[in-house]
Formats: structure tokens, sequence, C-alpha cells
């Protein structure tokens, strides 16, 4: 009975030592992490600075900001103004939900507000992508690109290779289930190869395109360059890419062959008055494949779910479309007369992106310490322009939770002040006509060929970017 007891009074202490041994490591856990948070918000303690947290040394608060989106900020919101500081996607920022203000930053770039996109994207998307210059060589880049997809271009050259291209790609649908999400990223992405490189686009896509996908996930990543990172993936991603358009630019100069498309247009030095070098040329090629990609893709994908969720919105879609097919015969394309008759589709573009919110901000970053909203920026800070409750304002958009095109067609709805949905000041996006005339295109051959419904059970995202995680499955007949 003694023997017994006493077993028992030795296990007692153990237990009650390794419970201490226990306690004590946690508690030195916590008071290391509290240290580590502590020192964070104490290097960004600065006189002036707008209220907020820091959260950890070199991830800051990144993974709340990818994790809980648009509630992140909110609650921020929430309890700091609007007007904030933060740490996100490895640099110090300011995110700004002001409207004035943001106008203010956007219109404002001579005064020291230039693009301040990620160091993940800059990496990735090279140092002579337009995201990346200001000042002269911006606007040089900018007419370079220009240049390239001008109304005259469009017209002429680009439209007819997209209405080839869509015919194509909207083919065999019938009688199937697809993944809308999968057929809309592929369309954006090889329906501008096929404007860049009409010729050789074919050819190389299959091993263009799993690159292209993975330098796309590395540029909202964090610079960290380890093993298995999507920043590791993309930086490689770019080298293989870049290795692919130096011989492509290597076989046309020895061919001698001319091509009207995109690729033969930055490689006239006769015809074309902005000179790039290759390394200029190629930076060129991945801005308008990269830039098109993520919008097309994402409002065409999100322009059928809404479309099948609003049955008039589709009657009235599809209206407008059969009439434009009346007046032609089947194997005739669409034409620029066409495109610019398609005033609902453009409504149902502007909404989608709208209700969707494709673009939900822009970044910029201080070349010098100022002063905005009574508060003191850094030189070198980030600036989160973020535009997204703009999108929801009942003021300028009455009901602003429904999707309703019919607010489109009053033009004067697309000169407010405070349409950042492409962007917005003089980094408005330059490839926005080219977009609507690439959805446009598609919508016309997807509603007058088919009918469609969900399969269901798919999962919508819609920070940081709007995407289906599992894809967006949809039943597809022939209409």
């Amino acid at each position: 009975m003694s023997s017994c007891r006493a077993e028992l009074i030795d296990r007692h202490v153990k237990l009650s030592s390794g419970a201490r041994i226990c306690f004590f490591v946690r508690s030195n856990g916590v008071v290391c992490i509290t240290a580590l948070l502590r020192w964070n918000e104490v290097r960004y303690r600065k006189k002036g600075l707008p209220p907020g947290t820091m959260g950890w040394p070199v991830f800051g608060e990144t993974t709340e900001f990818l994790k809980q989106g648009p509630n992140f900020i909110k609650n921020q919101r929430a309890r700091y103004g609007s007007f904030f500081k933060t740490h996100i996607l490895g640099c110090p920022a300011i995110i700004s939900m002001d409207p004035e203000l943001n106008r203010y930053i956007l219109m404002n770039e001579a005064k020291g507000f230039v693009p301040g996109y990620p160091q993940s994207m800059l990496d990735i998307l090279g140092k002579c992508n337009i995201a990346a210059v200001h000042g002269s060589n911006h606007k040089y880049m900018r007419g370079a690109l220009l240049a390239l997809i001008s109304p005259t271009m469009i017209r002429e050259q680009l439209l007819p290779k997209i209405d080839s291209f869509m015919r194509t790609h909207l083919s065999n649908w019938d009688s199937k289930i697809i993944n809308i999400q999968e057929k809309t990223k592929e369309m954006a992405l090889l329906s501008s190869l096929k404007q860049i490189a009409s010729k050789e686009s074919g050819i190389i896509s299959q091993k263009f395109m799993p690159e292209f996908f993975k330098l796309v996930s590395g540029t909202l990543a964090l610079p960290i360059d380890l093993p298995g990172t999507n920043y590791r993936q993309g930086l490689q991603a770019r080298k293989n890419i870049l290795s692919m358009l130096r011989q492509l630019l290597e076989e046309r100069r020895a061919s001698k062959e001319t091509h009207k498309d995109m690729l033969g247009c930055l490689m006239n030095s006769e015809e074309n008055k902005y000179q790039l070098n290759d390394d200029e040329i190629i930076d060129q090629i991945i801005t308008i494949l990269y830039s098109g990609y993520e919008t097309v893709s994402t409002t065409s994908m999100m322009a059928v779910k809404y479309l099948h969720d609003h049955p008039r919105v589709l009657q009235e879609l599809r209206k407008e479309h059969l009439a434009i097919r009346e007046r032609k015969k089947p194997e005739d394309p669409i034409e620029w007369n066409d495109l610019k008759s398609m005033r609902f589709t453009r409504a149902v573009i502007f909404e989608t992106s709208r209700l969707a919110t494709i673009v939900n901000g822009v970044l910029r970053k201080t070349t010098k310490e100022m002063e905005l909203n009574g508060f003191v920026i850094p030189e070198g800070w980030r600036i989160y322009v973020y535009t997204r409750e703009i999108n929801y304002d009942p003021y300028i958009y009455p009901d602003p939770l429904a999707f309703n095109p019919w607010r489109w067609l009053d033009k004067s709805l697309e000169n407010q002040n405070y349409l950042f949905i492409f962007g917005g000041g003089t980094r408005q996006c330059p490839g926005k006509e080219l977009g609507i005339a690439e959805i446009s295109t598609f919508l016309h051959y997807f509603v007058t060929r088919y009918s469609w419904g969900e399969v269901g059970g798919d999962k919508l995202m819609k920070f940081p970017r709007v995407e289906a995680p599992n894809g967006l499955h949809i039943r597809v007949s022939a209409y």
C-alpha cells in the first residue's frame, strides 16, 4: 500500500515538473513572439506616421492581408480610419481608402508618386516593364506600347486575329462540361500570343503556357528566394520565357521575313519611331501578356457567371449579338463597326469589372518624404491606393450590389472622377480598349452558339485575385 502511494507521489512530481517545463517553454515562446512584434512596431514608430500595425519582421501582415483581404482592411479601417500604416508584400506601406486623396495620388505622379509594385512583380516582369519605369522612360515605353494597340491597329490587324482565334477556341463545346476558368485563362494567353507572334504562336504555345502561369503566380508573393516558393518558380519561369523569346527574335532576324503582328512592329526599326533594344522588346511583350491575361480571363469568366445568374441581362445581350449575326453570313468575322455597335456588351463588361472588383487597387511609392492627410510619409514607402470600396459606393452606383449593366448606358458614368476599374491617372490601363474587344468577341461567339448551366459546388475567391480555386464548371449545350 505504501509503495503504491510512493509511486503515485513520484509520478505526480514527474508530471508536475514536466508541466512546469512545458509552461516555461510556452511562456518564453510567448515572450519572444511579443518581443518580436513589439520590436517591429518600434522600428516604424516615427513621428508623424499614420496609426496602424506592422506585424512580423520581414513578413509583416502579408498573411492576414492575402487571406482575409477586404475584411483585414475593413477591420484596420474601423480601428485606425481610412489612412493607416501596415507592412505587406515585403515592404512598409500606407493603405489609403479616401476617394479624394486616392484621385490626387493617381493624378500626381510628377509630385513623387511613382509606381510602387512589389519587388516580386518587378523582378519577375523585368526592369523595363512599364510598371517599373517612370518619367521620360515611362513616356517612351508607353508610347511604344500605345503604337501597338491603337484604334487603327485594333481595327486593321488585331481584331481579325482575335475573331479567328475565338471562332476556333469556342468550337466543339457542345454537350460538354467545361471549366470556364481554365478555358478563359487559355483564351486570354493564346489570343495575346497570336496577336504578338501570329505565325509562331501555335508552335511555342504548349511550352510557353505552363511557364507563363508560374510567372503570374510568382508576381504576388513575398520575394523570398527559396526552393518551392512561388517567387523562386516565377523567377525560373521568367528565365525560361526569356530563352524562348530570344530564340524567336533570332529566328525572325535570320529569316528576314516581314510579319504583320506586334513583334514585327517592335522589330521594324525603319517604320517604328520607338527604337527598343532586345531586353526592352522582351519586357514589352511580357507586359502585354501579363496585363491583358488577368483582366481578360477573369472578366470573361465572371461575365459568364453573372449572365447565368441574371437571365434578363443574358436575354438583352444575346439580342444584341443575334442582331449582328443576322446582318452577316455565317463565315463573316466581327468587324470594327460591329464592335462599336455593342453598347450593351460594353455595359456588361464594365458592370462585371465593377461588381467582381477585378482590380482592388494600385500601388505607388514615394520618391521623397512628403505630407499627406496631415501625416508624414517617409521616402520609399508604398501607398496602396485601395479602390475596391468605391465600386460599392451607393452615391455613385445606386443599389451597388445589384448586377445592373443598364446603368452604364449613361456614358457619363464612364467619365466620372472615381472610376478606377481600369486604373487611374496617367497609368490608366493602355490596353483597355483591346481588352474590351477581346471580351466582346468572346461573348459574341459564346452567347450566339451556346446555352449553359452551372454544375454547382464551385467556390469563388475575391481576393487578392478573383478566382475559383477548384475551377468553375459549366454544362454547355447548343443554343
